[in-house]
């Protein structure tokens, strides 16, 4: 199971990154985009990922100043053909997701299962 992890401080190189990511300013880069949904649920926010062909150890999940940052790799299996068509993505891929609200990430789940990453990121209760 990938394991969701908490960072509390980013380096500089991290945040210009993360915005140029999430800007899409990467030119003629190999970093894609699988298809992702997010929907809440009136306990957690969800993150679902169509991603096919990958072990759990390709992937890293992290909460950083209520943003999920994906990444991954989606090895691709070199070999002589004459494609008539070719859609299936592989290699690195990231996608960053600003949360709509505070989360609880110690009680995150991160599950892969039948081709896709479900993340469950329980919201943060209200203290008051």
């Amino acid at each position: 199971m990938p394991t969701v992890i908490r960072k509390t401080r980013e380096t500089l190189m991290e945040v210009r990154r993360g915005v140029l990511h999430a800007v899409s300013w990467q030119v003629k880069s190999g970093i894609w985009d699988p298809p992702t949904d997010v929907y809440e649920t009136e306990d957690a926010y969800i993150v679902r990922m169509e991603i096919a062909g990958m072990r759990e150890e390709n992937f890293d999940v992290l909460v950083q100043n209520d943003t999920l940052y994906i990444m991954g790799f989606r090895p691709h299996f070199p070999a002589r053909h004459a494609y008539h068509q070719m859609e299936i993505r592989s290699g690195k891929f990231t996608t960053v997701i600003k949360l709509p609200g505070s989360v609880e990430v110690d009680d995150a789940l991160a599950e892969y299962q039948d081709g896709f990453l479900t993340i469950t990121l329980p919201k943060e209760l209200s203290k008051g």
